[in-house]
C-alpha cells in the first residue's frame, strides 16, 4: 500500500457518530448516549481528536530507532540519515511489534509458570487441579513416569516451559520439539528459523533492528519468522498448559453477558486485564462466609464479579461466578454505568483513560501487577521479584474487602444499567468436543461431507478504525450462513457473546448442513474457547483434525481471522497461525504499505513458504467472501 492509500483509507474511519448510530449492541449505543450527556471522554472521542492519522506511521515509514531522525520516506527523501530505505524500516519496525507481542503473552505466562513452580515446590498454598492435562504434557515431553507425584511433574514441566521461556545457551526448544507437527518443524528447519527461546528472540530482535546493525530487510523478516514461532509455542502455549495443569481444564457452563447482568444491589467488582493468578484467587476469596457476612452488614445482597477482556474470561473458566461484560475499549462504558465499587487491573488493554471515569462514579481502583500502574490507582499485588507470591490469599482477601468497603459509596443516582442482558454457552475445549461428537473423527466426517464447509478462529482485539463491534459480527453473519463453524476467544468474543452467538438461537443463522449437525447435539454455531491465550486450543483442535485425516495442516479447511486487530499481540497472533499453514484474515492493515517488498512478503511471499498468507480486505462482507472461497479451495471432501 501507498502512502496515498493510506491517507485515502484514513479518511474512511468511522466517527463516533457513526458508532453510535450502526454498533449492533444496544447496550453501547445506550452507553455512549449517556457517556456523551455526562461530558465524559471515551476512546471514540479521543479517535475522532486524533483524525487526521499520520500518513507515515499508517504506512510503517517513520523511523524513530534513533537520536539522528525521525526520519520518513519521501519521494525528495527515500533514505533515513543512515541510509535505511523504506523496506529495511518498515521491516524493522513491525518485527519491534511482533517482539512486544511475545513479551506481552510471555510476560503474563511466566506469572503463571513461576506460580506451578512455587504450588509444585509448595512454597504456594494452590492445588494443582489439571492432573490429566500434566500426565499428558509429560508423555510428550518424555518425562512421564507413574512413579513421579503430581507435583514432581507439574515442578518438571513448569521448570521446561520456563527454559523454553528464557533459554539463553542454543539449545533445542522443547515445548515446539514435543508439540509442533512434524512437517512444520521441517519446514521451520529449512528455513533456518527455530527459535532459542522467547527471552533470545526478542533480545535478539531488539539488537538487530537497532542503529546501523542489520540492514537487510529479508533478514529481519526471518528474525520476525523467529518471533512469530517464540510467540506460539512458548508465550501461548507454554502459557496455556501451566494454566490447564495448575487450575484445570475449562468447564463447560452457561453464563449471562452484556451490562444487563449488573446488579446494583450487590457488591460489583470487575476483574480487568490478562494474568489469571490474583484474579483466580480473588474470585475465591469472595466465597467465604465472614466476606459474604461483611458485604451483608454494609447493604449488599452479595458479592458478584464481572469479566472485562481475559482475566474475567480465565476466571469464568475454571471458578464460575464471573459475567463477561466488555473489551478494551469498552471499559470506560462499563464504568459510566456507575454500578461498579471495585476495579481490579492487573496487565495489558488496561487503558489510562479508566480512571477519569472510575473518579466520577466512586469506583475504587487497584493495580496488582508491577508492570502495570495507573496514576490513583491503589497498588496491592505481587511484586518485581514475585517474591511475596506466598500471599496469594491473603492480598485477594484485602482486595476483595476493599471492594466491600466501597459499596456504600456508590451513589444510587449516578447508576444507570442498560437492561440488554444475553445468556451464553463458554467452556469448550478439545476434552469436552471430542465427548460432545463421542470423538473428533464424527467432527472430521461432518468437514469432509461438507455440513461444516469450514473452521474458522474468530478472535483478535478491537479497534475504532472499523466500525466497534459490527465489523466482527458482520463476519461471523456471512460465515455462519455458509456452514462455516467459528471457534472465538478473548476480546472479539465479547460482541459474540453478549449478542446471542453462543447460544443453539444462533443456529437460525447458519446454513442448514451446520443447522443439523449442531442442533442436534444441542450445541451453539459458536464455540467460546476462553481467553486469547486459547487460540492454543484452537490450534490444537486444527492440529488433531489434520492429524486425523493425515493432511498436513496447511491442506485443511481452517482459517484465522481478526478483523478489528489493534496491538502487537495481534500481529503475533496472526503470524502464529500462518506459520502452521493456516492463512490469516483482516479489516485492518498491518502498518507495513510503505514498502512493497515487505506488504509482498506477509501478503504473497508466505504463501509459497509456509503455506499461508496474511489477506486484508476493509470491507467485512468481502472479507468474508473470501475466507469462504479459501476454504472451498482447501475443502477435503
Amino acid at each position: 500500500m501507498s502512502t496515498g492509500s493510506s491517507r485515502k483509507a484514513r479518511q474512511g474511519f468511522p466517527t463516533k457518530a457513526e458508532v453510535m448510530a450502526q454498533t449492533p449492541d444496544p447496550a453501547v449505543r445506550q452507553m455512549l448516549v449517556r457517556m456523551e450527556q455526562l461530558g465524559l471522554e471515551t476512546a471514540f472521542d479521543r479517535f475522532d481528536a486524533q483524525k487526521a492519522h499520520c500518513g507515515f506511521g499508517l504506512d510503517g515509514t517513520c523511523c524513530r530507532i534513533c537520536n539522528m531522525g525521525p526520519c520518513k520516506v519521501t519521494a525528495r527523501s527515500p533514505r533515513g540519515v543512515c541510509g535505511a530505505d523504506a523496506d529495511l524500516i518498515v521491516a524493522r519496525n513491525i518485527l519491534r511489534w511482533v517482539a512486544a507481542g511475545v513479551a506481552s503473552h510471555g510476560a503474563r505466562g511466566r506469572e503463571v509458570m513461576l506460580t506451578l513452580k512455587a504450588a509444585a515446590e509448595g512454597r504456594v498454598a494452590l492445588p494443582i487441579r489439571g492432573e490429566a492435562k500434566a500426565r499428558a504434557t509429560a508423555r510428550a515431553f518424555g518425562i512421564d513416569d507413574p512413579a513421579k507425584s503430581l507435583p514432581e511433574l507439574a515442578g518438571e514441566i513448569a521448570d521446561i516451559l520456563l527454559e523454553d521461556l528464557s533459554r539463553s545457551v542454543p539449545d533445542v526448544h522443547r515445548t515446539l520439539q514435543a508439540l509442533a507437527p512434524p512437517e512444520r518443524q521441517a519446514v521451520w528447519e529449512a528455513l533456518g528459523i527455530l527459535p532459542i527461546s522467547a527471552y533470545h528472540e526478542v533480545f535478539e530482535a531488539l539488537h538487530r533492528t537497532g542503529t546501523g546493525t542489520d540492514g537487510d530487510w529479508e533478514n529481519v523478516m526471518r528474525q520476525l519468522l523467529r518471533c512469530g514461532l517464540a510467540f506460539a509455542w512458548s508465550s501461548v502455549l507454554g502459557s496455556s498448559i501451566a494454566m490447564d495443569i495448575l487450575y484445570g481444564p475449562p468447564r463447560r457452563d452457561r453464563i449471562a453477558a452484556n451490562l444487563g447482568a449488573l446488579d446494583p444491589d450487590t457488591v460489583n467488582i470487575a476483574i480487568h486485564g490478562h494474568s489469571p493468578v490474583l484474579p483466580m484467587a480473588i474470585v475465591a476469596a469472595a466465597d467465604d462466609p465472614e466476606l459474604q457476612a461483611l458485604a451483608s452488614e454494609q447493604g449488599a445482597a452479595g458479592i458478584r464479579f464481572y469479566g472485562i477482556c481475559c482475566s474475567g474470561l480465565s476466571s469464568l473458566y475454571r471458578h464460575g461466578g464471573v459475567s463477561p461484560l466488555a473489551n478494551a475499549i469498552g471499559a470506560e462504558l462499563v464504568l459510566g454505568t456507575g454500578a461498579l465499587d471495585l476495579w481490579i487491573a492487573d496487565v495489558q488493554d488496561v487503558y489510562p483513560g479508566i480512571m477519569e471515569v472510575a473518579h466520577c462514579f466512586h469506583t475504587r481502583v487497584v493495580t496488582t501487577n508491577d508492570s502495570c500502574r495507573l496514576p490513583g490507582a491503589e497498588h496491592i499485588g505481587f511484586d518485581h521479584h514475585h517474591a511475596n507470591l506466598d500471599e496469594v490469599h491473603a492480598l485477594a482477601r484485602r482486595i476483595v474487602r476493599m471492594g466491600i468497603e466501597q459499596f456504600p459509596q456508590r451513589r444510587a443516582a449516578n447508576v444507570f444499567v442498560p437492561r440488554q442482558v444475553m445468556e451464553a454457552e463458554i467452556g469448550f475445549s478439545i476434552e469436552s468436543l471430542t465427548e460432545t461428537f463421542e470423538g473428533l473423527p464424527n467432527l472430521l466426517a461432518a468437514l469432509t461431507d461438507g455440513r461444516v464447509r469450514g473452521i474458522v478462529n474468530l478472535v483478535g482485539c478491537n479497534n475504532p478504525k472499523v466500525l466497534y463491534e459490527k465489523t466482527l459480527c458482520e463476519v461471523a453473519d456471512a460465515l455462519l450462513a455458509a456452514d462455516c463453524l467459528i471457534l472465538t476467544n478473548g476480546c472479539a468474543s465479547f460482541p459474540l457473546l453478549k449478542l446471542g452467538y453462543c447460544t443453539e438461537t444462533a443456529l437460525e443463522r447458519t446454513g442448514l448442513g451446520l443447522r443439523a449437525l449442531l442442533g442436534e447435539r444441542g450445541l451453539p454455531p459458536v464455540w467460546h474457547m476462553g481467553e486469547c491465550l486459547d487460540n492454543a486450543r484452537a490450534s490444537g483442535l486444527f492440529r488433531a483434525l489434520a492429524d486425523l485425516a493425515g493432511r498436513p495442516i496447511k491442506e485443511m479447511p481452517f482459517a484465522f481471522a481478526s478483523p478489528e486487530w489493534s496491538n502487537e499481540k495481534g500481529v503475533g497472533a496472526a503470524l502464529g497461525f500462518r506459520l502452521l499453514g493456516v492463512p490469516s484474515y483482516h479489516c485492518v492493515p498491518a502498518p507495513i504499505g510503505g514498502s512493497a517488498a515487505v506488504s509482498r512478503f506477509f501478503h504473497e511471499t508466505t504463501q509459497d513458504t509456509l503455506g499461508a498468507a496474511m489477506v486484508v480486505e476493509r470491507d467485512p462482507q468481502r472479507l468474508a467472501q473470501r475466507i469462504i472461497e479459501d476454504l472451498n479451495v482447501r475443502a477435503i471432501g
